[in-house]
């Protein structure tokens, strides 16, 4: 528990501190570009991007710590094999995209900006390709170059966004783009040299059984991203009205409100899946696998309650023109628990070979997200959009735990996550209360919240999480 931690917070300070620059690109652009149109221009293509970088990487990330931690797989050569298979497949996907740029972007709807297309075929094949040596680094247990280069590529994009859009004034589009391009290769380039292969051989059959544990994560992959992301593909064409973008971009730019939550999620991730591969060689690891879930739990909520009381703060993220969408904000942020939860249950059927069964959920998952999404944006907008993904999570992450308790039982605390999620639905109720009966002002309510905010951390440190036991200052701190 105690490694990871510090792996978590190293990669949740990279994580933390990159999505929050990042955040910065939001008022940016929601203050800078001409319209809300411009911004639901910029939510489509990035969305597509995160559908097409799953596909590209097609599980083997995972299947890179899989058969690396294997003791019948030379780690150096499952690395090697690896690397040059996504460069192969990479290289590939970026000419023909570009070769072909002007007849895909006709049929996405952007058939006078076909260097849109273009841009982010090369950005998205750079991302594909460099996903593997940063996996690389997360076996080799290197997080702080990890983190490094994660923020030089944040530090360079909102560098050339600054430099384009307000040193230079050009406020189109396209330099949104263009910054990232020059970001990512930057950030490849840098890369490279911390992680070519030095050993090993490339082979063709560990290739091939690496492809057949990983072609259901494929499958379970793009249905899983796609659960995240076939709103905002999808919303153009199923919205009636003739502001589609302009709601795309209200959504878009209301969703990455609650994009904090969606950061600890990743710093989680990134620690934890190296973490669960070597830890399945002890006996002991279905104990911390309970135990990883619990504190996953107890600080999502936390997450939760903080930005849902002060949201009046967090909307300034965001161009007073988008504010109409933030009610949005409450249901993404349960969206993000129930996703971070069904992460953690994940790995039972991925630590058994049993890999169909994620793809199982998550085209499940996807039939959910796509038929509430058919039928609720054309009568109710974004709402739909955005509700679709809470009962895709909700319905999947149900079905992981109860299936897998069965298949690989890990004795989760039922009874204390349960407590803490009576208590924080009491704490957001007795806000909601007193926002809509109190009369308080904004800053009152804040005041108010914040002691609600205060009775969550008592519970925390008096039952689960003792103060004394934290690393420097904990022995300032007595014992319960």
């Amino acid at each position: 528990m105690k490694s990871l931690a510090k792996d978590t917070a190293i990669y949740g300070l990279s994580s933390i501190i990159g999505k929050f620059l990042n955040y910065l690109l939001v008022p940016l652009y929601t203050y800078v570009l001409a319209r809300e149109a411009d911004y639901g221009i910029v939510t489509n293509l990035y969305a597509w991007t995160a559908l097409l970088l799953v596909i590209l990487t097609f599980g083997m990330e995972t299947g890179f710590f899989r058969f690396a931690n294997r003791e019948d797989y030379d780690s150096q050569s499952v690395y090697k094999t690896t690397f040059f298979t996504l460069l192969f497949t990479s290289t590939v996907f970026a000419v023909l995209v570009v070769l072909f740029q002007q007849p895909i972007a006709a049929g996405m709807g952007y058939p006078d900006h076909s260097e849109f297309i273009a841009m982010m075929a090369v950005t998205v094949a750079l991302d594909a390709f460099a996903c593997i040596p940063f996996a690389y680094l997360r076996y080799r247990k290197r997080p702080i170059l990890f983190a490094a280069l994660k923020l030089l590529f944040v530090v360079l994009n909102i560098g050339f966004n600054l430099l384009f859009l307000v040193v230079l004034g050009k406020t189109d589009v396209f330099y949104v783009f263009f910054s990232n391009i020059l970001a990512t290769t930057i950030q490849t380039l840098v890369l490279l040299p911390f992680t070519l292969p030095k050993g090993g051989r490339f082979s063709l059959a560990t290739l091939r059984e690496m492809v057949r544990y990983s072609l259901p994560l494929l499958v379970l992959g793009v249905a899983g991203i796609m659960n995240q992301t076939l709103d905002r593909i999808l919303f153009p064409y199923l919205y009636t009205g003739d502001d589609a973008q302009t709601q795309l971009g209200i959504y878009g730019a209301c969703f990455k409100v609650a994009m904090v939550m969606m950061m600890f999620t990743q710093a989680f991730r990134y620690a934890y899946e190296p973490f669960v591969f070597a830890k399945h060689k002890d006996r002991k690891s279905v104990e911390a696998y309970a135990d990883a879930m619990k504190y996953y739990i107890i600080f999502s909520y936390l997450i939760l309650l903080g930005v849902i009381i002060y949201l009046d703060i967090f909307r300034y993220i965001v161009s007073s023109a988008y504010w109409e969408g933030l009610k949005i904000v409450p249901v993404v942020l349960w969206t993000y628990v129930f996703q971070g939860i069904y992460f953690n249950l994940s790995f039972w059927y991925k630590l058994t070979d049993e890999t169909k069964w994620g793809a199982y959920f998550s085209l499940i998952g996807l039939v959910i997200t796509l038929v509430l999404q058919i039928v609720g944006v054309p009568r109710i907008g974004y709402w739909a959009s955005c509700g679709s993904s809470l009962v895709c999570y909700f319905c999947i992450m149900l079905l992981s735990y109860f299936i897998g308790q069965k298949k690989a039982p890990i004795p989760y605390d039922l009874k204390c996550i349960g407590g803490y999620t009576a208590l924080t639905v009491v704490l957001l109720a007795v806000y909601y209360a007193l926002r809509l009966h109190s009369g308080l002002n904004m800053w009152a309510l804040m005041g108010a919240g914040t002691v609600l905010i205060a009775v969550y951390l008592v519970v925390l440190t008096r039952k689960d999480f003792p103060l004394s036991g934290l690393p420097v200052v904990g022995k300032y701190f007595k014992r319960n």
